[in-house]
């Protein structure tokens, strides 16, 4: 089980960075920024293709998890071209290199949906919508702290790429809070009824996962616009450190929370 979710956790957070990635202006922000973190993509898909090989090695994968060790290691390779191409400072096959690498992310997550087919139709959207939006957020936000790092590196860079990723971010968070209300609302009904977790325990983890992963980020989302506005960067990036943290916990909550009854919480 927790191979799975680590699995599905990689492959969203890859979808997340490397659309994050796609709408940064490669004209404000240096081409440093994206080689370097086309390394980071490379390892996580890298990561993604182990865990599901060790998987296979316990038992054989299904067509899907063939399927999405394919898509893992050509978005580990597409990760290494483009990182060769932004090193020659060739701006558009590098975003073109990155658009694969996102779209290898958004099939390897949204694959399992499709064992889903045949189920009551709000299931089948709600985790779509979950995969989509839990992919913006993680992404939206930890390219953001990236960003941040990297002005301390190129103290020159105009400030709008930040402040666009952080309108991004504040819109990812709202749609992320709207699918999981949706599917927090119809979840627990199922998680409840079922018996097989104490409803303390379930409004304690779910308690977590909003605190920490969507009226946390929140927050710090905007505390980070505010400290923008000084301007000091050091000091947003230090915030954005906390967000990525918190996003994740949040995240990873959700997903064990989702495990148990395949709505987004």
């Amino acid at each position: 089980m927790y191979s799975h979710l680590l699995i599905e956790f990689l492959f969203r957070l890859t979808l997340g960075i490397a659309t994050a990635m796609a709408v940064t202006s490669a004209r404000q922000v240096t081409s440093g920024f994206f080689r370097v973190h086309l390394w980071v993509l490379m390892g996580l898909q890298t990561l993604a293709a182990l865990a599901l090989y060790s998987v296979g090695q316990s038992s054989p994968l299904s067509w899907i998890g063939r399927s999405r060790l394919g898509f893992a290691i050509a978005a580990a390779i597409a990760s290494y071209v483009g990182a060769v191409i932004w090193m020659y400072e060739r701006p558009r096959p590098g975003k073109a290199a990155i658009v694969f690498v996102a779209a290898c992310g958004l099939a390897g997550s949204w694959l399992p949906v499709v064992a889903m087919l045949g189920k009551p139709i709000s299931l089948y959207t709600l985790q779509l919508a979950d995969r989509l939006t839990g992919s913006l957020l993680l992404g939206l936000v930890t390219t953001s702290m990236l960003l941040g790092h990297w002005y301390l590196n190129t103290p020159t860079m105009k400030l709008e790429p930040l402040r666009r990723l952080l309108c991004f971010l504040a819109i990812g968070v709202a749609l992320r809070m709207m699918v999981c209300a949706v599917g927090a609302w119809i979840g627990t009904t199922h998680a409840l009824s079922g018996g097989a977790i104490s409803p303390d325990t379930w409004y304690l983890f779910l308690a977590l996962r909003w605190l920490s992963g969507l009226i946390g980020v929140a927050a710090l989302t905007w505390l980070t616009w505010q400290t923008l506005k000084i301007p000091n960067t050091q000091s947003a990036t230090g915030i954005l450190y906390a967000a990525v943290v918190l996003a994740c916990i949040g995240e990873l909550t959700s997903q064990l929370l989702s495990a148990g009854t395949r709505y987004p919480v």
